[in-house]
């Protein structure tokens, strides 16, 4: 309506007179009469606005020539311009040039337009050619809220969402937490949580919330379950709680076999935990107190459906308290927690910890795993395992100078994150067991082989005789690299994983069944056609750390008390069925079947294959680290030999997949030369340089390099 009387008023030729005094008393009295929107989802900004704002921001377009004294018979400068950018000029000019450059590129809040600005607000750094900044004015926007300059109109519409998103809609900067409209209510395995609109992109300040972590937030709920299982009721903590949804889901689930502590150091993030603590209808305890909508239980009175929730840094409330299990889960690497989690934490407890902190741990910033997990790595077919392992030798270090061993029960190592879950087991022996398993690692970077450095401190001659291959013998120069430390023992313990699964199955996560029984497989290095179901009959034959965990049928071995040693009888026995365990453990890496691939040849399936190598007598199954990788014993020269046995050439399209039978009789079960396998890589390199029909060739010239060794 302003604009509409505005334009009437110079149709008419009218001329605006308004005295000084007249204008502010106006402006107060608008100010005063202006209703407060408390239905809205941002606070109305009209009564807590500051009486200094810019004269740039403005409601009416009446507004803005008001401040510039529209006069028909005098020359009048622009209020948002310099004169040396816009000289002084009569109304009708001045009002075009008011309407077009100033109030339509504007930006929108709550009413107010926040209009461009050309005065000498934002300092412009002087041209390089000459001092030009009298032609070249900065132009900008003043945000409403916090008094920014921001430079582009679409920077100046973000800032100001990111503002609403944070709930800071008031001005000077004075935070206030966005209504509870405004939020949106997330469900997931029964479990509601309210987040920010800004979940997925959050701030600095904001609670952080990503629906891509549903598949760790099951995979660690079923290990605290199995825990559960052993003793009742556990002490869990969730140091970086968040939106509180692991919490909730761990005290909603498994009700009084677990008592939960939420902490987190935000306390946006703390209030957040409480709503939605209230919103599945938990009460909440603060410093001894619970607190139920404004109902307080007594002390002594127990409750299945309290949670603690706490607000300190995580370093200082695992220091203060002892837990059975403990969840570190914080934006990047989690190796400044682990001295803290290991200090208290009890005997036969478990440790999980997430890194998301994938680009160091992936070899694409090696210098930041160098300076985060002291851990020499470069980027390898099997780069998913070897971060895995670089994150268990650090767990490992820390447990360690706690006098405290442990054992990995899960290591997963996904896109998004990187999963480790270790069993705690106290004592300087197991402390000394597990240091022991932390060594280097020999890697050929021109045939990919690996192997663990032998243990012991002498310095060997030639450590390039440690390697399977014989590339350092045919190839000039140094062809293997040193990586590591690393963690050279088992990845998975099949009996945790089966009591996971059942676990999974009980609670309906289907998710993490199908990974779950990928783990079951490829910890005992076995393809899916000879995996079992779990039943809960026969639980009771597991052992784990020398110890018997309780499950529900072992009343017949009451005899033992879970959670402490047993006798020294019962573990010298466990600790010999454990050595003829570990000899029968998955081998450590695999090999990826398109990377070993031969030019030229049509590979078989990987389920055949698979087959194909057990038939040849070796341990094999697929890993979760690579869909198509595979986790054998057999070395890279048995593993290439199988491949090209089964390999079609790429010309016969029409040829049934089968053997290709070698006339120099090379059996596969034979091992065969590693001097074999480099000329056949020096074959794939010499083809490159060829053309015609070159698969042909090097099919018929291969089995000849074999016969001659």
């Amino acid at each position: 309506d302003g604009l509409v009387v505005s334009e009437n008023m110079k149709s008419k030729n009218v001329d605006v007179k308004i005295p000084k005094s007249e204008l502010e008393a106006e402006d107060k009295g608008a100010e005063e009469e202006r209703p407060r929107e408390s239905d809205s989802n941002i606070l109305d900004l009209s009564s807590d606005y500051p009486r200094d704002k810019h004269i740039s921001i403005q409601r009416h377009l009446a507004d803005l020539e008001k401040l510039a004294d529209l006069r028909e018979d005098e020359r009048k400068p622009c209020p948002l311009c310099p004169e040396e950018k816009f000289k002084a000029c009569y109304s009708h000019k001045l009002h075009r040039h008011l309407q077009n450059l100033h109030w339509k590129v504007s930006v929108e809040f709550e009413g107010y337009r926040m209009c461009i600005c050309h005065l000498s607000c934002r300092p412009v750094k002087p041209n390089l050619v000459g001092d030009q900044t009298l032609s070249k004015m900065g132009a900008h926007y003043h945000c409403i809220i916090c008094s920014a300059t921001i430079v582009r109109r679409t920077d100046m519409i973000g800032h100001i969402n990111r503002h609403v998103n944070k709930g800071e809609t008031e001005s000077r900067f004075s935070t206030v937490r966005a209504p509870k409209s405004s939020y949106k209510v997330v469900k997931e395995s029964a479990t509601d949580v309210q987040v920010l609109p800004n979940h997925s992109t959050p701030q600095k300040t904001d609670s952080y919330f990503n629906p891509k972590m549903k598949l760790n937030r099951q995979l660690i709920f079923c290990a605290l379950a199995v825990l559960a299982g052993e003793r009742k009721p556990i002490e869990c903590l969730d140091a970086f709680g968040a939106t509180g949804i692991m919490g909730l889901q761990w005290a909603k689930h498994l009700r009084s076999s677990v008592k939960v502590t939420i902490n987190d150091c935000n306390e946006n993030s703390v209030t957040m935990i409480k709503e939605n603590c209230h919103l599945n209808k938990m009460k909440v305890k603060l410093n001894s107190r619970e607190e139920d909508n404004g109902e307080t239980v007594g002390n002594g009175e127990e409750n299945s459906d309290t949670i603690e929730v706490t607000k300190m840094d995580a370093n200082v409330v695992m220091h203060l308290r002892s837990f059975d299990f403990i969840h570190l889960d914080p934006f990047g690497t989690s190796v400044n927690y682990l001295d803290s989690a290991f200090r208290n934490v009890r005997n036969l407890g478990i440790v999980s910890l997430t890194s998301t902190d994938i680009s160091s741990l992936y070899a694409k910033a090696q210098h930041v795993a160098l300076r985060h997990y002291g851990c020499n790595i470069v980027r390898t077919e099997y780069y998913k395992e070897l971060a895995a392992r670089a994150v268990i030798a650090a767990v490992t270090r820390a447990a360690a100078r706690c006098n405290k061993g442990i054992e990995v029960l899960l290591a997963v190592a996904l896109e998004h994150f990187v999963l480790v879950v270790v069993r705690v087991l106290r004592g300087p022996t197991p402390a000394d067991d597990s240091a022991k398993k932390v060594r280097y690692l020999i890697h050929c970077q021109w045939c990919e082989e690996r192997v663990f450095q032998k243990e012991g401190n002498m310095v060997e001659e030639n450590p390039y005789q440690q390697l399977p291959c014989d590339c350092h013998g045919s190839m000039p120069g140094k062809t293997a690299v040193l990586l590591g430390p690393l963690w050279a023992g088992a990845l998975f313990n099949t009996g945790f994983l089966r009591r996971m699964l059942l676990e999974a199955v009980q609670y309906g996560l289907d998710e993490a069944q199908p990974l779950l029984k990928t783990l079951v497989c490829e910890s005992e290095c076995t393809t899916p056609k000879h995996f079992s179901t779990p039943s809960p009959g026969d639980e009771n034959k597991q052992e784990e750390c020398g110890v018997y965990i309780r499950t529900p049928n072992t009343f017949a071995e009451s005899y033992l008390v879970h959670g402490k040693r047993k006798s020294e009888e019962v573990l010298r026995g466990t600790a010999k069925r454990q050595r003829a365990e570990h000899s029968a453990e998955h081998p450590p890496f695999y090999y990826n079947i398109h990377r070993h691939s031969i030019k030229g040849m049509n590979m078989p399936k990987l389920n055949k294959f698979l087959n194909y190598l057990s038939e040849a007598g070796y341990r094999v199954s697929r890993t979760h680290f690579d869909p198509m990788g595979v986790r054998t014993n057999a070395p890279l020269a048995q593993f290439k030999t199988v491949l090209m046995k089964y390999s079609t050439p790429t010309y016969v399209g029409a040829q049934a997949e089968g053997p290709v039978h070698l006339p120099g009789e090379v059996q596969v079960g034979e091992e065969v030369p590693a001097a074999a396998v480099i000329r056949v890589e020096e074959a794939e390199l010499a083809e490159d340089d060829k053309s015609g029909v070159a698969a042909a060739v090097f099919t018929e010239s291969y089995p000849t390099h074999c016969a001659a060794e």
